[in-house]
Parts: structure tokens; C-alpha cells; sequence
């Protein structure tokens, strides 16, 4: 909770210094500010023994005439103002992409990071971080992978279509398939640089779709290489048929 500063646990003079800090209007609000020191207390304790917030030291600001009011009013409404925020989803990546082979495992990560954002809410300054948290992996022919806590990771190119990840998938029939990442992401906010609260909700964003092409091989023994004779068989330009 947000104490008000020279009140919190006694009278005004409990600490001669204790008025020095100010909180004059600002951009955001053209009325002062009052000072508050912010306390905490277990939450299942009733009437408990409120102490210092010790993360934040001395008094902070706090723009608004009763300063628990406000805080109950952000709250009310913090979940709503997380989930327009403008988060990035990231993106869906793949291992070899966009053609991939049939039987072999082919490598998912995502990019998706914690971000930071900083607005006004009624009047106060309000810093939100949203946190992903869990990923779920559409691979676009009716399997999924998820939710999981699983990012995945780029892997060298030598080791494509023989390494499997724990956010691999392995195709097992040609064609053309739509892939998506749902991301939820969690959240905390602070008001006027007090601790972080955290936000009772989620956000949740997916991925414009990403089509990967699937294909198979055939394999054959040969006489020539395809420089030693360009119309041998699988050579590029020849009658070989291929498999989509």
C-alpha cells in the first residue's frame, strides 16, 4: 500500500525532516502531489503490522488527493489497459524454411521477449513489463505443441532435417502448411516508480500464419555427376519428376 508520507505510523512530527519532499504539479497532472512511502504486509494476515517496501527507499510521489483510491482505480482497470498495449508478438521461425522434407525433423523457435512499456493512467505514471510466458506451436497440419514454457533456438544448418529439438515437428505428408505461435504473456505494473503489482490476467497474441512447403525426395544411383553429364538423372533442368 502507499502510506502518506509524515502520517505513516504517527503524527506530522514524528520526523522533523520528514516534510522536505515535495510533489509539485507535473506534466501529467496540474494538481501537487503527495508524498507516500510504500509498505507491505503478508496478504492472508488480518489487520497485520505494515513495514517498508524496502526496494524502494524514502518517499515517492503520488498524484492524486487519496492516494489508495487512486491505486484501487488503476487497478480496476489495469487488466484492460495491458491487453491493448501495443506487444510484439515476435515471430515464428523455421528450420530449413519455407521448404522443408517429409519424415525429417524440422526446427521451430520463436522470437518473442519481455517488453516495457510506459503511459499515464489517471494521472498517475504507470510502468507495465509484459512477460511471455507460454507458447503454443500450430504447425498447420492438425497437430499442435503446447502450451509450453519452450522458446527453441536456431541450430546450424548442417545439423537441419537430423536434429531434433524439443520444438521440432515432423512432417508426415507433403503440402503446403499455414504455421502460428500463441504467446501468453503475463504482467506487473507500477505506479509512480512504486513496487511491482502483478496483473490478475493475461494477454494473449498469435502470429500472422507462415506457410511452410513440405516435400519428399527421391533418391537414385547415378552414373555421372551432373557436371560430368547435365542431363543425368536429378540433374536441374532435366525430365526427372519431383514429388510436392
Amino acid at each position: 500500500m502507499a502510506d502518506t508520507h509524515c502520517r505513516a505510523d504517527g503524527p506530522d512530527t514524528i520526523d522533523p525532516g520528514c516534510l522536505a519532499l515535495t510533489c509539485p504539479p507535473s506534466s501529467t497532472s496540474s494538481a501537487a502531489g503527495v508524498p507516500v512511502i510504500w509498505k507491505e504486509a503478508p496478504r492472508s494476515i488480518t489487520n497485520p503490522g505494515w513495514t517498508d517496501w524496502v526496494p524502494v527507499s524514502g518517499p515517492t510521489c503520488l498524484y492524486a488527493a487519496e492516494p489508495q483510491n487512486v491505486l484501487a482505480d488503476i487497478a480496476a482497470r489495469i487488466l484492460t489497459d495491458f491487453q491493448q498495449l501495443p506487444v510484439n508478438p515476435g515471430t515464428l521461425e523455421a528450420q530449413p524454411f519455407p521448404n522443408t522434407l517429409k519424415g525429417g525433423p524440422t526446427n521451430f523457435y520463436t522470437t518473442t521477449t519481455e517488453q516495457q512499456f510506459d503511459t499515464t493512467i489517471l494521472g498517475q505514471h504507470v510502468h507495465l513489463t509484459a512477460t511471455p510466458t507460454t507458447h503454443t506451436y500450430t504447425f498447420g497440419d492438425g497437430t499442435t505443441l503446447g502450451p509450453t514454457p519452450a522458446t527453441g533456438y536456431p541450430t546450424p544448418a548442417n545439423t537441419w532435417l537430423t536434429t531434433e529439438t524439443r520444438t521440432s515437428h515432423t512432417y508426415t505428408a507433403t503440402g503446403n502448411y499455414p504455421t502460428t505461435l500463441t504467446t501468453t504473456y503475463t504482467g506487473t505494473y507500477s505506479v509512480n516508480n512504486g513496487p511491482p503489482l502483478p496483473i490478475n490476467g493475461t494477454l494473449t497474441l498469435t502470429t500472422t500464419p507462415k506457410t511452410i512447403h513440405v516435400f519428399k525426395t527421391e533418391t537414385a544411383l547415378v552414373a555421372d555427376t551432373c557436371e560430368q553429364n547435365p542431363h543425368s538423372w536429378g540433374c536441374p533442368g532435366t525430365n526427372t519428376p519431383t514429388k510436392h
